[in-house]
């Protein structure tokens, strides 16, 4: 069941991202199951460069666009230019048009640049200058983020959150991962050496079998029951929405085929939870610090297993 290219791809990345196996393994989840990524951490801990690798061991086509606060939407859909010879506008793509997009400290973007990406994320495809145009096959977009509280960010919409699957931190390597890291070749040197373990092709076939984990009747229901929790408990402004329980699901299936099973468990819903609720369960304090991991822990604690 679990396909046999897997192991050699999370081999590869693990080469590069030093010490982050389960960050790594949400990441690879989330685009097994056709999700959006959103990472939030500090400058310079490895965003970008996760990106860059899995789209290089993927087989993706790839482009990264530079959020800052004068971008406009023009600049990632694209805009029609005149032809003089042929006395006519010409659409040329915009960035967003390839399999896998990194976007790059989003967050320093203004809302009305940030708004581009909401079409491309929900529906695959975007409209510019009055026309429908689709997406390739498979879309991704990674988008990185700095903190909140670092200056010259803008808080992105929650519009924009819930149509990323996952947000997950990689954080600070251990002491024995740095030291490897010091005393090891240069990433970029061995990220440029990496060749695609699979097409982009396989990667679509292999989220078809995402799909097609089974997922029980009580196991649904236990989906439903962590939701339903959400939207009670008085500490939430607002409690996972229908599209956060399908997301849950989503990557609970994609989870579950990483360790090679064709059916879903309990403990695959508890184990991508954190990720799934980071950006989607804000407190009624809203300037209280949450710990994801220890308000996943209550809320698995609360909700009996079915």
């Amino acid at each position: 069941m679990r396909p046999p290219e897997l192991d050699a791809i999370l081999a590869d990345i693990n080469r590069i991202i030093l010490g982050k196996e389960r960050p790594i393994r949400l990441a690879l989840a989330c685009l097994l199951a056709r999700g959006h990524l959103l990472i939030e951490d500090l400058p310079g801990v490895g965003k970008t460069t996760l990106a860059h690798v899995l789209a290089r061991v993927l087989g993706l086509d790839f482009q990264r666009i530079q959020f800052t606060s004068d971008m406009l939407p023009a600049d990632i859909l694209g805009v029609s230019i005149f032809d003089r010879d042929s006395g006519s506008f010409h659409f040329h793509p915009g960035p967003i048009f390839t399999q896998l997009v990194l976007a790059d400290e989003i967050n320093r973007a203004t809302p009305k640049a940030q708004s581009a990406l909401l079409e491309a994320m929900e529906e695959r495809q975007v409209t510019a200058e009055g026309k429908t145009r689709a997406l390739p096959e498979p879309f991704f977009v990674i988008a990185t983020q700095n903190p909140a509280h670092q200056i010259g960010t803008f808080p992105l919409p929650e519009s924009q959150l819930d149509r990323f699957l996952l947000k997950i931190e990689l954080g600070y390597p251990d002491p024995a991962a740095e030291r490897e890291l010091l005393a090891g070749a240069d990433r970029r040197q061995m990220l440029a050496s990496l060749n695609p373990r699979i097409t982009p092709q396989r990667l679509v076939e292999m989220q078809d079998s995402a799909r097609g984990v089974h997922a029980s009747s009580a196991l649904i229901d236990y989906v439903q029951a962590l939701a339903a929790h959400t939207r009670t408990a008085p500490r939430w402004q607002a409690g996972l929405s229908p599209r956060a329980c399908l997301a849950l699901l989503a990557v609970a299936r994609a989870w579950a085929l990483l360790d090679g099973r064709d059916h879903v468990l309990p403990e695959d819903v508890q184990g991508v939870l954190p990720g799934v609720i980071a950006h989607r369960l804000r407190p009624i304090d809203d300037t209280a610090h949450t710990d994801v991991e220890s308000v996943a822990a209550a809320l698995i604690e609360a909700v009996p297993l079915p």
